[in-house]
């Protein structure tokens, strides 16, 4: 517009170099590198020629003032960054306001919603700088995106994904961004389809100092580590455990605690539907229910009490009280002093306790269907997670029967004979023995699940009945998986005479359990039940204590994923040598 024309340039400040032709001035002006000449006396060819230099030397002087004040102009043009509402650190959220936007889940996202704008939080497992953009892997639990910050106009500035680079790892990010198809799909991420160009990204969290290890390297896996030429840095588990926090962030992590929580739910969902209580009994108890040497004992205000190795006691009191069907998700606490891969101090235990109405097989029946629907769930519901586990800890998929493979105790000898072990008849199975038949029994009829019914009488707890056509076996059974116990139970003694005479057989003083036995005085119905866990106790000592687990949810999580280490399978875990984190 006219308005905003320049002014035109007034005559005095016009300045045009002579040509060489015209005639020069009498007396030069003082003009650096020029001297004064005569007046009336024309100068020389050579000094016109300097003066010409001169002129066009003074006019690219100009040329480059001009651009240089043009350059910097632009340069603080772009100072002004037009996208600095869309990244930066957050305030810290102390509950200031609530947008109600809703926010995606990685997982869910697909086809369809390419082209939609997204908003979610995730972690920023790595970011990768490259040119003038910035790649960031974008991780929430199990799942992982691909995001990229790319300059564009008047929506993603340099200066944003410049800092989108310096973004810590594993700090926590809120994003938004545009869904869209990736040039082709993304392999080290697992939504490998879909990458989301990024138009706003803000800081929530992020790390104070340094990370104790990699994150790829804890979550590679572990056969990698065995070869000779591996330039790997193994994690060890004890750094794991010391770290469990940021350690607990792995993909397999996170899969193998998914599948632990759908044991218990799936545990407690089939007894619910088979018409069980699910009840909660004290951890606190008056007396030891083992000997002193695996029980903890805590000051109890001017006296001591117990932590509770087994809710065994509580449960048959229950089913005396008249509760026909009663199970229990709880911790059981075991002074042991063992460093096994299979032992804590403090697990998990499932149990659960019913009436009988005919034979105690009814409670095998019930226990049996029990564990073959948690083995049906997993493989339908949590084959994804499965898979995850797999990647780091490759093992062969638990193999079950439709119908569950019972062995009576003759019959497990004897397979462990056809094996080249003879045991003799009235022994408990060794760790070494119970492997091996595990072994055997894959062999032979293709299973890593079986039960073992019928144990001698004298490798049973007390209260354990008695099989009424031979005393010297009893009404007892183990469950097994990949050659480890996991389940052992049994039909109970109700009858408190036969609970009285079987306790003083077996060295317990009657009077010791009072509590207990005046349960059974008023009247109880025969009963049976089991708990998820192993025994505790050592050869020999079985006849005067309590079934004691060790260790439940932990070690049925632990055989199904052959995670090698129970400790793998506890959040937090606890052993003679560890209370913390």
């Amino acid at each position: 517009m006219a308005d905003n024309a320049p002014p035109a340039a007034k005559p005095e400040e016009t300045t045009t170099a002579a040509p060489a032709e015209a005639t020069a001035p009498t007396v030069e002006a003082t003009a650096e590198g020029t001297s004064a000449q005569p007046e009336g006396k024309a100068p020389s060819k050579n000094e016109l020629k300097r003066l010409a230099k001169q002129a066009e030397k003074d006019k690219k002087a100009a040329e480059k003032a001009a651009k240089q004040a043009e350059l910097k102009a632009a340069q603080a043009a772009a100072e002004v960054d037009f996208a600095a509402q869309n990244y930066g650190v957050l305030p810290l959220n102390q509950s200031q306001e609530r947008t109600g936007r809703e926010r995606i889940q990685i997982a869910n996202l697909t086809d369809a919603d390419i082209g939609k704008t997204v908003l979610f939080r995730a972690r920023v497992q790595t970011s990768r700088p490259q040119s003038k953009m910035v790649f960031l892997h974008l991780r929430q639990r199990l799942h992982s995106i691909q995001a990229l910050v790319l300059p564009q106009a008047e929506l993603v500035s340099k200066q944003m994904a410049k800092w989108a680079g310096t973004i810590v790892d594993e700090s926590i990010v809120l994003v938004e961004g545009v869904c869209q198809t990736p040039v082709e799909p993304i392999k080290s991420t697992t939504v490998s389809n879909i990458e989301i160009l990024v138009r706003k990204i803000h800081v929530i969290a992020t790390v104070d100092g340094r990370l104790p290890f990699s994150f790829d390297d804890a979550s590679r896996p572990e056969e990698l580590y065995e070869k000779e030429d591996t330039q790997f840095n193994k994690v060890l588990l004890d750094t794991r455990l010391n770290n469990r926090v940021f350690d607990l962030r792995t993909p397999t992590n996170q899969a193998i605690f998914t599948i632990q929580a759908a044991v218990t739910r799936l545990f407690r969902e089939y007894l619910e539907s088979q018409g069980f209580t699910d009840i909660h009994s004290p951890k606190l108890q008056g007396a030891a229910t083992e000997s002193g040497a695996s029980v903890f004992k805590v000051s109890y205000f001017k006296g001591e009490a117990f932590l509770a190795q087994s809710p065994q006691l509580a449960k048959q009191m229950a089913i005396a009280a008249d509760f026909e069907r009663v199970y229990e998700i709880g911790p059981v606490f075991r002074a042991e002093n063992s460093f096994t891969h299979r032992h804590m101090t403090e697990f998990t235990g499932l149990d659960l306790e019913m009436v009988i109405e005919e034979h105690y097989h009814e409670v095998v029946d019930v226990l049996d269907n029990m564990l073959l629907n948690i083995f049906k769930g997993l493989q339908t519901q949590y084959a994804n997670e499965i898979e995850t586990v797999s990647k780091q800890f490759p093992c062969e998929p638990f193999k079950f029967l439709d119908k569950t493979l019972r062995l009576g105790w003759k019959e497990g000898l004897a397979i462990l004979k056809e094996g080249g072990v003879e045991l003799p008849e009235f022994e408990d199975l060794s760790t070494e023995n119970e492997k091996l038949l595990g072994k055997l029994v894959r062999e032979k009829y293709g299973t890593d699940y079986y039960i073992l019914d019928k144990f001698p009488t004298a490798v049973r707890p007390f209260y354990t009945m008695l099989d009424a056509a031979d005393p010297q076996y009893s009404n007892s059974y183990d469950f097994f998986m990949r050659g480890e116990e996991i389940l052992s139970g049994a039909q109970r003694i109700h009858d408190p005479a036969f609970l009285t005479k079987r306790m003083r057989e077996c060295g317990v003083d009657p009077e010791s359990m009072k509590g207990y036995l005046d349960a059974f005085k008023v009247g109880a119905p025969p009963h049976g039940g089991g708990g998820i866990g192993k025994l505790g106790s050592t050869k020999g000592e079985m006849c005067n204590i309590l079934m004691v687990l060790n260790a439940g949810l932990e070690r049925v999580v632990m055989l199904y994923l052959k995670l090698g280490n129970i400790r793998r399978a506890s959040m937090f875990p606890r052993d003679p040598r560890r209370l913390e984190p």
